[in-house]
C-alpha cells in the first residue's frame, strides 16, 4: 500500500501461538421420561412426608386438647362432685354401669390413629360403588371403630359446650346445686321448711331437675353434635377400607398346654 509521499507501508501481523484447550465432555441431557419420573418420585416423597407430619401434628393437638380439658375438669372440683354422686348411687346401679363399661368400653377396642386413618396402607380410603360390598363395609367399620366414633362424638360435644357461655353457666349452676344437695344429705336426710326429705328422694328429684335443665340448655348443642358427628362417622365408615383388619375379630386367646394324641401330632408335625 502506498502512502501520499510515495512510500510503501507494510503491515506487520504478529501471530500468537495457538493454545489447545482440552475438550470437555458434557453429560447427555436427561430425557423427558427420566425427569418426569424423578419429579414424580420427589413429589410422592414430599406428599408422604407431609401426610405423616400432618397426622402426627393432629394427634399431638388432640392429645393436648384432651389434656387441657381434663385439667380444667379436675381443677374446677367437678371430679370430686362426680365421686360423691357415684358413692351415693345404689349398688344395683353401680353393677349395671360396671357391666356396661366392661362390655362396651374395653381398652383393646380403641383403635390407634394408624389403624383409624390407615397410615401406611396403599388405599385406606376409597368410594365403593358396589352396594353389595358397601353394606358389609359399613357394618364392619361401625363394629370395629365404634369406640373411636363414640370418643369423637364426645369430643365434639365437649368442644361445643366450651364455646357456649350459656351452657357453661347453666352446667356450673347445676353442679353447684348437686354439691349443695349432696352436702345437705350427708346424714341421710335433709329438712326444707320442716319437711324431711331422704337422700334417695333428693337424688331422684335432682336427677329429674337436671334432666329438664340439660334438655333446655343442651338441646341445640346435642342436635348439632349429632349431625356433625353423624356426618363424620358416616363418611369414615363409608370410605375407610379396613378389610385387612377383619381377621383380628376372629382371634381367640388360648392359655394352657395342648395335649395331642399320636395321630394329631403326626398330622400337625413336630412344631406343636
Amino acid at each position: 500500500e502506498t502512502s501520499r509521499g510515495g512510500h510503501k507501508k507494510r503491515h506487520c501481523v504478529s501471530r500468537l501461538p495457538s493454545i489447545h484447550r482440552p475438550s470437555v465432555q458434557h453429560p447427555p441431557p436427561a430425557t423427558m421420561a427420566e425427569s418426569s419420573n424423578a419429579d414424580a418420585t420427589t413429589s410422592t416423597a414430599r406428599s408422604s412426608t407431609s401426610g405423616s407430619l400432618g397426622a402426627s401434628a393432629a394427634t399431638a393437638a388432640l392429645g393436648g386438647l384432651m389434656g387441657s380439658v381434663t385439667e380444667k375438669f379436675h381443677s374446677s372440683g367437678a371430679s370430686d362432685a362426680v365421686s360423691r354422686v357415684s358413692a351415693n348411687l345404689p349398688q344395683g346401679t353401680k353393677d349395671l354401669f360396671s357391666s356396661a363399661k366392661s362390655k362396651f368400653f374395653k381398652r383393646e377396642h380403641l383403635r390407634s390413629p394408624t389403624i383409624f386413618f390407615g397410615l401406611g396402607e396403599d388405599k385406606p380410603f376409597y368410594l365403593e360403588k358396589n352396594p353389595s360390598l358397601l353394606m358389609p363395609r359399613l357394618k364392619h367399620n361401625v363394629s370395629f371403630f365404634y369406640l373411636n366414633y363414640s370418643i369423637l362424638t364426645a369430643i365434639l360435644f365437649v368442644l361445643t359446650v366450651l364455646v357456649s357461655p350459656s351452657a357453661l353457666i347453666g352446667m356450673f349452676l347445676l353442679a353447684f346445686a348437686w354439691m349443695s344437695v349432696i352436702k345437705s344429705t350427708q346424714d341421710g336426710e335433709m329438712k326444707i321448711k320442716g319437711v324431711t326429705i331422704s337422700q334417695k328422694q333428693a337424688m331422684l328429684g335432682m336427677s329429674a331437675i337436671s334432666a329438664l335443665v340439660l334438655i333446655y340448655l343442651l338441646s341445640h348443642i346435642f342436635w348439632w353434635t349429632m349431625f356433625t358427628s353423624g356426618f363424620l362417622v358416616g363418611s369414615h365408615a363409608a370410605l375407610r377400607d379396613a378389610s385387612m383388619h377383619k381377621d383380628e375379630e376372629d382371634k381367640v386367646d388360648m392359655v394352657g398346654d395342648l395335649t395331642l394324641d399320636e395321630e394329631q401330632s403326626a398330622f400337625l408335625g413336630d412344631e406343636v
